[in-house]
């Protein structure tokens, strides 16, 4: 029996499990044993394990002596691989901000109605930074980089995303002040600040920092990172 022409192609169910399992291993503070993540995935453990064996073969995830599941070198490769310009144009400037300010500075994109981090730095002198790990990912709704790129979406471009919710009020204070800032609400404890990082013919982007404390008032800092995006855009256009 053939599929008509009109009909979707089937998607591969064991790709699917295993992308989702390389998603459950970037989510975890933690290696994960194969109970553990066949729980996550909702199948057997003989299932989970053969899915495991073959990212494992692909250097995709390692075992450590006790059997726990982290994510392989080979992850990193790929990563490196992403948006290669955009981290290529964005690490100095980032360097840069990270270390005048004293504080993580990242990338992130849009993912769908997530908002992905792409490439991050800790500042080299501080006494306490916060890791913002690249692959980490959290709502549109809710955090300055995700304020930051609503802030750059078109009327259309939201409509898109099909959220049920409004955008975010604060996103339309972006446009006036130049900045979006948040607190308590992607970790809490942490405040963040971010500027859109719009490029014609990409996805939506925001640079940002996230700290625990500053002597830099936030104008400052959405100042410094507003003039970061724009060496970030010069080098893309």
């Amino acid at each position: 029996m053939s599929l008509s022409s009109g009909s979707p192609a089937p998607h591969s169910q064991t790709l699917s499990r295993g992308i989702r399992m390389l998603e459950i291993l970037a989510d975890s503070e933690e290696p994960l044993t194969i109970a553990a993540l066949s729980g996550h995935l909702g199948v057997h453990r003989s299932i989970a394990y053969r899915i495991l064996r073959t990212l494992e073969d692909h250097g995709l995830v390692t075992r450590d002596a006790a059997g726990a599941v982290q994510l392989g070198p080979r992850m990193a490769a790929l990563a490196r691989g992403v948006s290669r310009d955009l981290q290529t144009a964005a690490l100095p400037e980032l360097t840069l901000a990270a270390n005048e300010l004293g504080m993580t500075a990242f990338v992130t994109v849009l993912d769908g109605n997530e908002v992905v981090t792409l490439v991050s730095v800790e500042p080299r002198h501080a006494h306490a930074t916060v890791a913002q790990r690249p692959g980490t990912r959290h709502p549109l709704a809710v955090g300055a980089p995700g304020i930051a790129i609503q802030s750059g979406l078109g009327a259309a471009q939201w409509a898109e995303l099909g959220h049920d919710e409004a955008r975010r009020s604060e996103a339309g204070g972006v446009r006036n002040v130049g900045f979006a800032r948040s607190h308590n609400e992607v970790i809490s404890g942490l405040s963040s600040i971010a500027v859109p990082l719009m490029i014609s013919g990409r996805a939506p982007a925001a640079l940002a920092v996230v700290y625990i404390s500053s002597a830099h008032a936030p104008a400052f800092i959405g100042a410094r990172l507003a003039a970061a995006a724009e060496v970030i855009a010069a080098e893309l256009r």
